[in-house]
Parts: C-alpha cells; sequence; structure tokens
C-alpha cells in the first residue's frame, strides 16, 4: 500500500470519535447460530474483487487496482466511461464455482459494490449497474448464485458502505474527495439508498450466506445508522452472517469477526489494532499484492506460503478468505488457478486436520495445532530440530502417530504435557502428528 493511502487509512482507523452502537439487543435465532457453526467448520473461502476498474489494471500503485479512481482522482464523469467498455465475454460461472469445489473451498465472498459506487448486480435502484450500463446486460451475481445453488457453495456480499461516486455520501470522508461530485448531498438519503440495495441484495437471489461490510473507516464520525441497517438484514434474513471490517471490536448486531491481512492478534499491516471477539473469525488475504486484477503486479505468493497461512489461521479458530480478482474479460488469472488447484490438492489429502476444526492449544515459531473432538493435530510448518512439548491440561495421551502414516512418535510425560523429539521432515509443506486422546 502507498504511503499516501497507508496514512488515510490509519488516521480514519484509529482516529475520531466512535458514535456507534449496532443493533442493541440483538439475539441470533437458531439459523443463525448454525450458520456460524456452519461457517466454523467451513474454514476456507474464495473472495473475488471484480468491477470496471479491471479495465483500468496497472494503473493503481502498489497493486491497488480497485482503489484507482481515488488514487488517479478520476471525476465521475469520466469514471462513469468505463461501465460503457465493460464486456466480460469469458465469464463461466460453472468454471469458477468448479474451481472453488477444486480448490477444498467452502464459499465465494464477491464484491457487489466496491467504493466506487458501481454494483455488478441488477440494481433497480440505481442504472449505474452491470446490467444497465454496460453493453455486457447480464447479471453476473445472479448468475453466479445459481451456479453456487447448483454446486453446493455458499454466496456471501461485500458490500462498500463508502461510495466515491454516490452525491449523497456528503459530508465526504477522508477519501474520494477528488471525484467531482457536487459540494451538498443528504446524508439520510445515502443511508436509504444503501439499505434499499442491501435488501434488493437480500431478497433477489434467495439465501445467501451473509453481508461483509466495507468502508466504515473512511469516516467514523458519521450516523451510520447500523441499528437500522442490521435489523433489516437480520430481518429479511434470519440466518444471514454479518461482519465489517471496520477495525474495530465487533459492535452489537454482527455475527463474525475479520481481520485483514493478518491473522487475528497480529499487527503486521497496521489495520488490526483490535481484540479477538468469541465470534466466528475470518481472516483475509490476496494472492499477489492487489485485490482487484492489476496486470502489473506479478509479486505471487507462494503455494506453500498461503498453505502455512490457512493452517495458522486455524491454529487461531480462524477462516482464511483468499482472494482473487478477476480479469476485464471475466476469467480468473492463471497464476491464480494455478495456485489453488495446487492448494485444493493438499487439502484433498490434509483437509480433515483443518475442515471442522477448532483452534489448538499451542503455537509458535514451529507450527500450530488444531483440535477436531478427542483428536489434536499438530502441524509443524517450519523444519524443527529439537523437541515440542504439547500442554495436556489434565488429559491422557491414547496414541502419538504420524498422520496417514500411523507411525507411533516416541513421547515423555512432563507436568500438564506431552514431550517429544520431532522426526526429520524436510521439504514437507506441514509434517502433521495426530494426537489422540483417551
Amino acid at each position: 500500500m502507498k504511503k499516501c493511502l497507508f496514512t488515510l487509512l490509519m488516521i480514519a482507523i484509529l482516529s475520531g470519535p466512535t458514535i456507534l452502537n449496532g443493533q442493541e439487543g440483538y439475539v441470533p435465532t437458531a439459523d443463525n447460530l448454525e450458520n456460524r457453526e456452519w461457517f466454523q467448520d467451513a474454514k476456507f473461502g474464495l473472495f473475488v474483487h471484480w468491477g470496471v476498474y479491471s479495465l483500468m489494471a496497472g494503473g493503481g500503485e502498489m497493486g491497488i487496482a480497485e482503489w484507482i479512481m481515488n488514487d488517479q482522482e478520476i471525476p465521475v464523469s469520466q469514471y462513469e466511461l468505463l461501465p460503457q467498455n465493460f464486456y466480460p465475454v469469458n465469464f463461466d460461472p460453472a468454471e469458477w464455482v468448479t474451481l472453488v469445489k477444486e480448490a477444498g473451498m467452502n464459499y465465494i465472498t464477491i464484491t457487489s459494490k466496491h467504493h466506487d459506487g458501481f454494483a455488478m448486480y441488477d440494481s433497480r435502484v440505481s442504472d449505474y449497474n452491470i446490467v444497465d450500463a454496460t453493453p455486457y446486460g447480464r447479471d453476473v451475481i445472479g448468475l453466479l448464485k445459481e451456479e453456487c445453488d447448483r454446486q453446493g457453495i455458499k454466496l456471501f456480499f461485500y458490500y462498500s458502505q463508502l461510495d466515491w461516486h454516490h452525491p449523497d455520501y456528503f459530508p465526504r470522508g477522508r477519501t474520494g474527495n477528488h471525484t467531482g461530485r457536487p459540494e451538498a448531498g443528504d446524508w439520510d438519503t445515502y443511508i436509504d439508498y444503501m439499505n434499499d440495495q442491501l435488501s434488493e441484495l437480500l431478497t433477489q437471489y434467495g439465501e445467501i450466506g451473509g453481508i461483509w461490510f466495507d468502508g466504515m473507516w473512511d469516516k467514523w464520525d458519521a450516523p451510520w445508522q447500523l441499528e437500522e441497517t442490521y435489523s433489516l438484514i437480520h430481518s429479511l434474513q434470519p440466518g444471514a452472517l454479518i461482519g465489517s471490517n471496520h477495525h474495530k471490536m465487533p459492535y452489537p448486531g454482527e455475527d463474525f469477526q475479520m481481520f485483514e491481512r493478518d491473522l487475528p492478534g497480529q499487527n503486521t499491516i497496521g489495520f488490526n489494532q483490535t481484540g479477538i471477539s468469541d465470534l466466528p473469525l475470518e481472516m483475509c488475504e490476496t494472492m499477489n499484492g492487489s485485490w482487484g486484477f492489476n496486470i502489473k503486479d506479478t509479486a505471487f505468493k507462494s503455494t506453500e506460503y498461503l498453505l502455512h497461512l490457512m493452517i495458522r489461521a486455524a491454529g487461531k479458530n480462524a477462516n482464511m478468505l483468499l482472494n482473487t480478482g478477476p480479469m476485464p474479460n471475466g476469467e480468473i488469472q492463471p497464476a491464480n488457478v494455478q495456485t489453488l488447484k495446487e492448494m485444493g490438492a493438499w487439502m484433498k489429502e490434509y483437509g480433515e486436520t483443518i475442515y471442522g476444526s477448532r483452534g489448538g492449544p499451542i503455537e509458535g515459531d514451529w507450527g500450530t495445532t488444531t483440535v477436531k473432538g478427542n483428536l489434536m493435530y499438530i502441524h509443524v510448518l517450519e523444519d524443527h530440530l529439537g523437541s515440542l512439548t504439547i500442554p495436556m491440561q489434565g488429559s491422557k495421551v491414547k496414541n502419538l502417530t504420524t498422520f496417514n502414516g500411523g507411525d507411533k512418535v516416541k513421547y515423555k510425560k512432563g507436568d500438564d504435557a506431552i514431550i517429544f523429539d520431532v522426526p526429520s521432515h524436510k521439504q514437507m509443506t506441514d509434517y502433521i502428528l495426530v494426537l489422540e486422546k483417551k
């Protein structure tokens, strides 16, 4: 992230009065609680940042492609030319969802509207959408939802509360201040517009997984009226999960907590200066530096790095939402396809140590642990020389074996712990031991 943008976001996150209350008195329904459990079991999903900004791939510095309207100070009148050139002729929802399943993922979160204000679905309250404003004229969100239903994948909608296009997003926040909008507007009208679009998303496509909010950090002192918005969502779809990327502790009415580009409890990028709630957790990360497609960004992370990140997320009781930025023709970048297939091959063999698990009792530079029932999976991610000490908290060991091979591993008892030497495992992505408790 380039320095000026990073500074803007950090000021937004860490300053200004917070006057939000959320949905006070919110009590999740039985369906909602069941969906939270499903979410925690799912562990791995695909994040999709796709919009008309993909046409300008390479314009944003440091890979911030979806921020190009802000970064390059493009006025609304000029940015509105982009939809006229957006025709994703190779978009194939069946191909996308099949790839998701092959990757071992269980859900998709896709941008229904990003900060540029362009709706990637058939919105009736605004003609600034993919059906009315592009020659393509088809509802890609609707097509994707139909395919997700066919193949048994849940679909979540990302929705940006920040809007650089709408004139009533006023007074403006810390971003999008050079887009040529009038120096006037009515904030309540904008909130009504946002809630109308959310109502569309929650009534036009059947049951969805939930709403993934972003952008509140742009103006913390705004009257976001979360009570109204969260109540609306939970009334239209009581089972839908609400999460918000506001980098604060969750507000009442939110059903899961997310961490942007960091594991829970870590803050390597500067966004996540907050605690960890008891809600289901999710972290999101890119496969290169960009969220949206950027043709100049070839700094792709290795499959092993991303697998280690996903495993460590599971060890912290969190899902991993891994991002791809499809190309303007509707295809997923070939490098991303390859990575997802490689991750899927690993998940096919070792996924039982991740799916349905919860965070384990210990982690370290060497790796992490996940638990499921009376089994503890010890994931040794780095070549570790010497012994490991695993806390047992009063439990007794029935077996300690290698995963798949089932070879017994010798151990000795300590005070409420066991100690064992780690066998050599060089050149393995994840050396897994299985501890079975009595």
